[in-house]
Parts: C-alpha cells; sequence; structure tokens
C-alpha cells in the first residue's frame, strides 16, 4: 500500500475508533453501565478488577482497545508489511483517535458556554412590563 493511502486510512480509521470511545465513555446511552464500571473501579477488591473496569471509563484507555478490535478487523499496517507495522499503526490510530476526541471535547464545550452566554443574554434583555393604569 502506497504511503499516501496508509496515512489517508490513518486519518480516517481515527475517526470510527474515537466516536466509539466517546460514546462508550461519555455519553447518556452509555451512562448505567459506565457508572457500574465506575463504582467498580472504586470499591473492587483486586488490584486487576480495578483496572479493569477502569479501561471502560477513560476514552484513552478504552481507545486502546477499540484500535486492537479495528487492527484485528481491516488488517492495517502503517509503514511496515510486518508484526511492526501493525505496532506502528496502533500507536498512530490512539494517537489521532485522541487528538479527534480533545477536539470534540473542546468543541462541545465551547457550544456549552455559547449556549449560557446567549440564555443569560435572552434573560438580561428580557425587561419587566409596566402594569397597566
Amino acid at each position: 500500500m502506497a504511503i499516501t493511502t496508509q496515512i489517508l486510512w490513518l486519518f480516517l480509521l481515527a475517526i470510527p475508533i474515537a466516536c466509539i470511545a466517546w460514546t462508550v465513555t461519555h455519553e447518556e446511552v452509555f451512562r448505567e453501565p459506565r457508572e457500574y464500571c465506575i463504582k467498580r473501579c472504586k470499591e473492587g477488591r483486586t488490584l486487576l478488577e480495578r483496572k479493569f473496569f477502569y479501561l471502560f471509563t477513560c476514552e484513552y484507555c478504552f481507545s486502546h482497545y477499540v484500535t486492537i478490535l479495528f487492527l484485528f478487523l481491516t488488517g492495517y499496517k502503517l509503514l511496515m508489511n510486518n508484526w511492526t507495522g501493525y505496532l506502528i499503526a496502533g500507536f498512530a490510530l490512539v494517537y489521532v483517535a485522541n487528538a479527534y476526541m480533545s477536539l470534540f471535547g473542546l468543541l462541545r464545550q465551547d457550544i456549552v458556554k455559547e449556549k449560557a452566554a446567549i440564555k443569560a443574554m435572552e434573560t438580561s434583555n428580557e425587561k419587566p412590563k409596566a402594569p397597566l393604569l
């Protein structure tokens, strides 16, 4: 595979990896399982149990496992055609996916801030009506 194709795959494969990792670790649809995992990672009896359940609460950690799944499904390799290509691709995909998630987090934060500012302006512009005499 040509290097330009490999780079294109890198940036495209990182999109679904970031989407899955973000959805599982942040969105409302997985709130109940995530809360269970948070509880188990704080109250687990063994170190292995606590670390296992932590994996489902951290987008960075979880993105590694999603990346491994995608490497298995696609056979994507970066720069080399042997096992080192998988290794390089794995870390590169995690890096790009986490960059996407960071940008998405900042974008969402900015949207929430803008909505709050608009709501504050709307409430300050509403003047009480003078009573009719």
